[in-house]
């Protein structure tokens, strides 16, 4: 980062608007230059452009791949925070034989009606859930070809290192299909801003860490056809959680958000902080279809299995005696039900368990929660616990 950005931006008093969008429109009037990403063939629209071919070489030599993962680190962490890689699967056919895979699945799964999306309308684009495991079902062998790729392999170690947990949805805007509202991504990018600022400092500086974004094209993408927008260098901005959803910075990113045309076979990778989304599709005949992979951190995980709905089932009808007699005051018996139940949305399975409401689906806290304020009957509270479990399998 350049002097003086990282002083200023810890000076801004965090629940306070205090010059926060001068200091937005700072960090993100930047220019990558050569000497910010000297592997990359190319620099595009201030993202850094890299050679599939060299990042297969790079991967058998350790002194190399050990250059390259660096550079990448840093790109990501304290640069323009994006990398696209130019034929990161090698052989397109094994792109093409994905995409018929894709192509059925969707088909199938419009016969149970539309799926939600994060990001834009229900039904606007054509999105598969959990497509890593629907593709490794359908096709193995494909599978195979396709994720023994290098690019995804050294992006995803370059930022989270070893034994990283790999998802992926398929996402295919039609053509005339509608821009995604500009977002940052999981975790916090999924909460509301107002969600998002009950998290203190440190767990916003830290969110990035535990995820990074990808996209495979299994298409070329023209910039007509809409391919993400990116605003590089957003993902420095300490505040972007809270304040990316305000018309101000909405209003900044339709103006200066940056695209990249893209290749079938081509990736791009990206910090989950950097400010972005899927673009208008002004085309009449390009299905863009791009397999979007989220990729977290082995150490998003707790030490030890817990059978939380047995608990759940345990202490619910104690908590609901509380709350009946008035024997407790309900802050604290939120206390236990954060201590003992999944208060988090995720991992669910997002066929069954949509978010419908919002970026995210009901967690086992809430159900406990708003089940004790409405003072259900223990069996019913327990059935809607059992049908979570359904919903939540894959």
């Amino acid at each position: 980062m350049k002097d003086g950005i990282t002083d200023l931006e810890k000076k801004i008093p965090y629940n306070e608007e205090h010059e926060n969008f001068q200091t937005f429109e700072k960090i993100v009037n930047r220019e990558t230059t050569k000497a910010d990403a000297p592997l990359a063939i190319e620099i595009k629209n201030n993202i850094p452009i890299y050679s599939g071919q060299l990042v297969r070489d790079c991967a058998n030599l350790f002194e190399r791949k050990q250059e390259l993962l660096i550079e990448w680190s840093s790109v990501f962490e304290s640069g323009a925070g994006i990398i696209a890689i130019s034929n990161a699967i090698e052989n397109t056919s094994v792109v093409d034989i994905a995409t018929t895979n894709f192509e059925e699945i969707i088909n199938s799964e419009k016969l149970n009606g539309n799926v939600g999306d994060h990001f834009a309308k229900p039904g606007a684009n054509d999105r598969i859930w959990n497509s890593l495991q629907k593709h490794c079902m359908k096709d193995p062998q494909n599978f195979i070809d396709y994720y023994c790729s290098e690019a995804i392999a050294l992006a995803s170690e370059a930022w989270l290192g070893p034994n990283y947990q790999v998802t992926a949805q398929v996402n295919r805007v039609n053509p005339g299909g509608k821009a995604q509202n500009a977002h940052r991504d999981y975790h916090l990018g999924f909460m509301s801003g107002e969600q998002s600022a009950s998290w203190p400092l440190h767990v916003h500086a830290m969110s990035p860490y535990l995820t990074l974004q990808g996209a495979i094209a299994h298409c070329d993408m023209s910039i007509e056809s809409g391919p993400t927008l990116l605003l590089p260098y957003s993902q420095l901005y300490r505040r972007g959680y809270i304040d990316f959803s305000n018309e101000k910075y909405q209003k900044f990113f339709d103006k200066n958000a940056v695209q990249i045309e893209m290749t079938k076979g081509d990736a791009v990778f990206f910090n989950p902080a950097v400010m972005h989304g899927a673009g208008n599709n002004k085309t009449k005949s390009v299905k863009r279809m791009a397999n979007l992979l989220q990729i977290s951190s082995a150490f998003g995980r707790a030490m030890e299995t817990i059978d939380r709905k047995t608990m759940a089932k345990t202490l619910y009808p104690r908590l609901l005696e509380l709350v009946m007699k008035k024997k407790m005051p309900f802050r604290l018996i939120e206390n236990v039900v954060g201590a003992s139940s999944e208060g988090y949305s995720f991992p669910t399975n997002l066929d069954l368990d949509p978010p419908i409401d919002g970026m995210a689906p009901k967690t086992q806290a809430m159900i406990i929660i708003e089940s004790l304020k409405a003072e259900k009957e223990p069996t019913f509270v327990f059935e809607e616990l059992n049908l979570l479990d359904i919903r939540q399998s894959s």
